[in-house]
């Protein structure tokens, strides 16, 4: 298994709507094993195929609510109810904020031999799967951050020390317990509390 080099903020790949996966072999399968190792790797509970530089529908879980696993060519249904939390981001590395989010969703897919596969959940593990769909749609959580959060972390983004943050973060997040979202370095003031920083709910 492989590695992959996980694709940052400014990377076009990012806002690249992704394409359905058609071909279901052995590349595929390897695909899926590369990404969970990578997930794992720097302790995260989700991956999406463009955070990878593959544009195509698919993304891992694992390290959530005792669930691990797959989907390719997911469809979303959410719940009405909201939910508050924070969020991050393995591509927006060392930045976090509140996110807006339904407090219950389901995807609908394949698996990576073209298999039915139906997975939901409330909370954080509902925050995940929407957090992953979006990324095939080429949306990050950024874009549905709100008010002064969002103010904040755009300025985060294009200040002239984000790129010397993000290396230190991706040096350091290996070893973090964190969310798939990201780790560690906030976007508000030192001394608030933000960001998953624990186990799934």
């Amino acid at each position: 298994m492989t590695i992959l080099t996980i694709r940052t903020v400014g990377d076009p790949v990012l806002r690249t709507e992704c394409e359905d996966i058609t071909v279901f072999d052995e590349q595929l399968r390897t695909l899926v094993a590369d990404m969970l190792e990578t997930m794992y790797e720097v302790n995260g509970v989700g991956l999406a195929g463009p955070q990878v530089g593959i544009s195509k529908r698919i993304f891992t879980y694992g390290n959530i609510a005792g669930r691990e696993g797959h989907v390719i060519n997911p469809v979303l249904t959410v719940g009405e109810e909201d939910q508050e939390g924070s969020e991050g981001c393995l591509s927006v590395p060392g930045l976090s904020s509140e996110t807006p989010r339904k407090n219950w969703a389901k995807v609908i897919g394949v698996d990576m031999y073209n298999q039915p596969v139906e997975i939901e959940g409330e909370g954080l593990f509902a925050r995940m799967l929407q957090h992953e769909t979006d990324h095939l749609y080429g949306k990050m959580f950024i874009d549905r951050v709100v008010g002064e959060d969002k103010k904040r972390i755009m300025r985060a983004i294009r200040a002239a020390q984000y790129n010397d943050v993000s290396a230190a973060v991706i040096g350091e997040r290996a070893p973090q317990v964190s969310s798939s979202f990201g780790a560690g370095v906030t976007s508000k003031p030192a001394g608030s509390a933000f960001g998953f920083l624990g186990g799934a709910k």
